[in-house]
């Protein structure tokens, strides 16, 4: 590590250290929104920071200006030219498009025809089908549109009728994992998949049999178990209707707009082409109002602004990440990636894999593997985690979501996706191998070790800020109820 740091210019080393904070600043929301409660002279501003989607274009803004007084403006022109930022448009644009009224008619019409098939009462088949078929679908028209298609129809099935914070987190654990090893049955839909299929000549049949059947697998399995273990609260609240507007949108237009979203998704690497096209589907969404509801465009906006954000702060840590991957052996790069994932995308992870010259087929799959397991472990693990991170937050309690109980609900699903992945090609699965174990602790270097364990230590913080959090709050809530109740004493 102290090599590591010794070749790393100053400027590298300062986006690391900004990067650190963001990642701490997400396990930090909560408390920021606590103090929007308590310091009302500055409730804004701690609403602001207590936003997840702010974070990390608030630390890029801090890089950026850090860049500028500490060099010139040009630097920064120059970075942000050969910085790409295709993939927050593209989510953006994949998002509105996904979650409008037309789309998400055709795809509550599929799922209720095929949950008619399931032995299942008809609002638990549909819980199923969006955490199970909806996933699968990302493969074809990209993870962000699975996520924001699922986060939806889970909105209205169960996250709008006042279920447990169990059943709450428990679901968006699974969904993100789920959305993340979704879409690897093909080579254009998961980002992390994106980033290498082509330097390393995957196509979709290859994808299909060397990742897609576990995935699946993956996905099912998750789901299944979900679906189980809260079979009861299921059957009480869960809701089988969706709760659009009465005014159904015609089939042509539902075609129109099917169009317009499979232009975008076979344009992923073309701005001009999908925007053009998102500029075209505002216009028939504004001349045909009475077939649309609200454009979840300021998700959208907020969404891309978090990824825009994490590009920026990603492109500085290109220094340690390489120089860690290309040092670990193909098992260690598996379990490594699952771990630091939790930690930066894991697209950013794959791509700087991929630029680690002479790679075996084994490291290849091992790096990507292990990438899309842990993809969702926290919110900037994977793309798509803030669309649906951005749709659901609201159901839950303060309309926060903690990262630390989003952590601890993923790693279940997580596991079923490393065992998957890991251990089914084998005729002795590694994964309950003492053996294996010790042979593969056994070979960590200490920047490994320290760069596996982050990701706890941040859960720790994370755990720490939680139960300050609910501590302080005990105080301002008590002392709220003493007021509300003064009135009434008065009076009588």
């Amino acid at each position: 590590m102290q090599q590591l740091i010794i070749t790393a210019s100053w400027i590298e080393l300062i986006g690391a250290m900004l990067f650190g904070l963001a990642v701490l600043h997400t396990f930090s929301t909560r408390y920021f929104e606590h103090l929007a409660h308590t310091q009302t002279a500055h409730a804004g501003l701690w609403h602001l920071l207590g936003e997840v989607e702010i974070v990390f274009g608030f630390w890029a803004f801090m890089l950026l200006a850090f860049m500028t007084a500490a060099i010139d403006w040009e630097a920064i022109e120059h970075y942000l030219d050969h910085t790409s930022f295709t993939e927050p448009m593209f989510v953006m644009v994949v998002m509105v498009i996904a979650a409008s009224r037309p789309i998400l008619q055709l795809v509550s019409d599929a799922t209720e025809k095929v949950g008619l098939a399931l032995p299942l009462q008809a609002a638990t088949a549909r819980y199923f089908l969006a955490l199970s078929l909806v996933p699968l679908l990302g493969s074809f028209v990209t993870e962000p549109a699975a996520m924001t298609l699922a986060a939806l129809m889970l909105r209205e099935i169960i996250f709008s009728r006042k279920a447990s914070n169990r059943l709450r987190y428990a679901t968006l654990g699974v969904l993100f994992v789920n959305v993340s090893i979704g879409g690897t049955l093909t080579h254009f839909a998961a980002p992390p998949v994106l980033m290498v299929a082509a330097k390393w000549g995957w196509d979709a049949g290859f994808l299909f049999s060397t990742f897609g059947w576990k995935a699946a697998i993956a996905v099912l399995l998750n789901a299944s178990i979900l679906t189980f273990l809260f079979k009861q609260e299921l059957a009480e609240k869960a809701r089988a209707e969706f709760q659009g507007s009465r005014t159904r949108a015609p089939k042509l237009f539902v075609l129109v707009n099917l169009a317009l979203l499979a232009g975008v998704v076979v344009a992923n690497h073309d701005p001009e082409v999908f925007l053009g096209l998102f500029l075209l589907f505002l216009g028939v969404a504004e001349a045909y109002k009475r077939y649309h509801d609200r454009l979840i465009l300021r998700e959208a906006l907020m969404v891309s602004l978090f990824l825009a954000g994490l590009v920026v702060l990603g492109g500085q840590q290109k220094w340690w990440l390489q120089a860690v991957l290309s040092s670990l052996g193909d098992l260690t790069v598996f379990y490594g990636a699952a771990a630091l994932t939790a930690i930066t995308d894991n697209a950013a992870l794959t791509y700087l894999g991929s630029l680690v010259d002479a790679t075996s087929a084994n490291f290849q799959y091992s790096l990507v593997a292990g990438a899309v397991a842990g993809g969702g472990l926290t919110v900037i693990a994977n793309a798509p985690n803030p669309a649906g991170f951005a749709i659901l937050k609201n159901s839950f309690d303060d309309q926060a979501i903690s990262p630390l109980w989003l952590f601890l609900s993923a790693l279940p699903p997580t596991i079923v996706a490393i065992l998957c992945f890991q251990a089914m090609p084998r005729t002795i699965p590694e994964f309950f191998d003492p053996g294996a174990w010790l042979q593969w602790i056994g070979s960590l270097d200490r920047r490994f070790l320290f760069l596996l364990i982050l990701p706890l230590v941040v859960a720790i913080v994370g755990l720490w800020g939680e139960w300050i959090s609910s501590k302080n709050s005990k105080p301002v809530e008590s002392e709220q109820m003493e007021h509300a109740h003064e009135p009434e004493h008065r009076h009588a």
